[in-house]
């Protein structure tokens, strides 16, 4: 994997295809934890190590498991049918030790995170990352490059909402658009601001 194929994989993951803004992935988080900046940035951060680590194993388990077929009794076993499974499995996993280091090292981060860091697990950013590997058929590497580059995504996108919604929280907001409401205006807005970046890579 040559620097141009890297640098386009990473851009477009980051800018143009971004996971939040163009996919429309990993909603609840992207919402839930977006009222302050700092919330925002140990999000991104868990989410960044979660996505790259995951996309790693999951390619692992994808070419050498998952996409294999064995011969047992004379009878052959295509184990394609389990892949979602065993994503699921590995970013739980992940998951827990976040959840570990988080609770040990940064408590108030832990608390602040609150209910959304065990629901990284079910983010389907972080699975939605690993089937798009598996669908493209992306190496190690790549894999990895592209988990690494999509959770950045994830973070920047998590971190301009959050501190766009810290000035709303002392903008003068009509009563009717108040909370969720300017919430959804926002990330739309958001989102078709991204749309610029569209065309950059192919």
């Amino acid at each position: 994997m040559d620097t141009n194929e890297i640098l386009v994989l990473t851009v477009g993951a980051i800018l143009v295809n971004n996971v939040v803004l163009s996919r429309i992935l990993g909603i609840c988080p992207f919402l839930g934890v977006s009222k302050r900046i700092e919330t925002a940035l140990g999000m991104s951060g868990a989410v960044i190590f979660v996505m790259t680590l995951a996309s790693f194993v999951t390619a692992l388990f994808n070419r050498f498991l998952v996409t294999q077929t064995f011969t047992i009794n004379g009878q052959t076993v295509d184990l394609s049918f389990t892949r979602i499974l065993l994503f699921i499995v590995v970013i739980a996993a992940l998951v827990q030790i976040v959840e570990i280091l988080l609770k040990k090292f940064s408590p108030s981060l832990y608390v602040s995170l609150g209910i959304y860091l065990p629901l990284i697990t079910t983010n389907c950013a972080v699975l939605g990352a690993a089937e798009l590997n598996a669908d493209a058929s992306r190496g190690l590497i790549s894999s990895t490059v592209f988990g690494f580059s999509t959770g950045v995504g994830f973070g920047l996108a998590l971190l301009l909402f959050a501190s766009i919604r810290e000035r709303l929280a002392i903008a003068r907001i009509p009563k009717a658009m108040e909370g969720t409401a300017i919430a959804l205006v926002t990330a739309g807005i958001l989102a078709m601001a991204f749309m610029g970046f569209s065309g950059l890579v192919k």
